[in-house]
């Protein structure tokens, strides 16, 4: 199997749902509590992308177990398929002198003499009014403290912005050499789908990982493990058009099926923004921390709140602020100017109680660097002694979150 056959694999239509499977534990589940099947009392079934909609008849003694069923079948379709299920009730009257589950002998016999078949699973189908006294039951999402811990890597740590062109892709590569030089095992993952930069900036663009029984062997960039989206999708200029189904299973793809090697730390470069990607990750990666990359501009400020708002609600501890592009110093007169104002960072560690963990200076040797594959921390510019001191930073945090038995990872 090729690369990009692998890749795609978990993309095509006929593999995202698996019609015939979502028949067989329909038709084989039985409601708890008692010999009825479910079949019995499905009146309307659909599917759109991996939503599965399903209308069903209950009765009042049956209340109480409508969460059990639900979770049942949720379970059972995940592995058909099926990320989300919607199951709509309608709850039939009892009548004069029925008891049980509500349905007489005669009335329960023609219900399953007419429903023997389970209704045609259709595709892409329009959605179902719902009943506001009926609302849909959804499974609740996973909880950080549930995902399971990957076997090979320790710490995940997540660099995130809350908007584009704050320098979040080349503060990612110099912190992760920066985590590396400490003595430290580090790998980087850049999850950045639509925009990934990282094989420019270490140098290893064009070129695209080996298959080995059907996962990636990341490549090498000066000694770490490293791999993205743009090592897979061929030339630097085509784009990547997914929507949020895909671009999700794209960055699952990427951090499962790669033969990581043993590491202290994988390094995931985010992209901007709090969507589908940034919530899957939380709800699906055991993440140790986030770092949150912004300038001192009032508009970056604002996105980054959003960030670092979206990572409390979802238990990802943030590991503290880097304020880039603080200040600039001309390299002809010397002169220093706050061009993207100041105090941004320090506004954002007070307002937060997380810490500064530093400033970085707007630099064009920053920027050459990274163009030419050779990021800072490499090249030993002037700046590279800021991104080890942010590195040793949070390399201290590291055990304090591996001695919180409150963490489940």
């Amino acid at each position: 199997m090729s690369w990009l056959s692998s890749l795609k694999s978990v993309f095509s239509p006929s593999q995202e749902v698996k019609e015939e499977e979502i028949q067989q534990v329909l038709q084989n589940y039985i409601l708890p509590g008692s010999e009825n099947a479910l079949k019995d009392r499905i009146t309307q079934l659909n599917v759109e992308g991996r939503v599965l909609q399903i209308t069903i008849n209950t009765y009042p003694d049956e209340a109480n177990h409508l969460q059990q069923i639900h979770d049942d079948l949720a379970d059972a379709l995940e592995k058909c398929g099926i990320q989300e299920l919607n199951m709509h009730v309608i709850q039939q009257k009892i009548q004069h002198g029925e008891s049980g589950h509500g349905c007489s002998s005669q009335s329960h016999s023609h219900e399953k003499s007419a429903n023997t078949n389970l209704p045609p699973v259709v595709d892409a189908s329009p959605k179902t009014e719902t009943d506001p006294n009926n609302p849909p039951i959804q499974k609740s999402a996973p909880q950080q403290r549930d995902v399971p811990k990957h076997p090979r890597i320790q710490n995940v740590i997540l660099v995130s912005s809350g908007k584009g062109g704050v320098g979040k892709s080349t503060t990612t590569v110099n912190l992760a050499l920066a985590l590396q030089k400490l003595g430290l095992k580090v790998g980087v993952l850049d999850a950045d789908i639509y925009g990934p930069s990282i094989p420019t900036m270490l140098g290893n663009a064009g070129k695209t990982p080996m298959i080995e029984a059907e996962n990636f062997v990341p490549l090498d960039a000066y000694g770490m493990p490293v791999l993205s989206i743009g090592h897979l999708i061929g030339a630097e200029n085509t784009p990547v058009a997914w929507r949020g189904a895909k671009a999700t299973g794209a960055l699952m793809q990427l951090f499962n099926q790669t033969l990581w090697p043993d590491l202290d730390i994988l390094v995931i470069d985010m992209p901007p923004g709090t969507g589908d990607i940034q919530l899957t990750l939380a709800q699906r990666i055991p993440v140790t921390g986030a770092v949150i990359v912004t300038t001192p501009q009032n508009v970056a400020l604002m996105d980054a709140v959003k960030g670092i708002e979206l990572f409390n609600k979802v238990q990802i501890p943030v590991i503290g602020v880097v304020e880039n592009m603080s200040t600039h110093i001309c390299s002809n007169c010397g002169h220093e100017e706050q061009i993207f104002g100041t105090g941004g960072g320090d506004q954002l560690s007070e307002q937060y109680h997380i810490p500064l963990l530093g400033r970085l200076p707007l630099n064009v040797k920053i920027r050459e660097n990274v163009d030419a594959g050779k990021p800072s921390v490499i090249a030993d510019d002037d700046t590279a002694e800021s991104y080890i001191e942010i590195a040793e930073k949070i390399a201290s945090w590291l055990p304090k979150v591996e001695k919180d038995q409150k963490r489940i990872f």
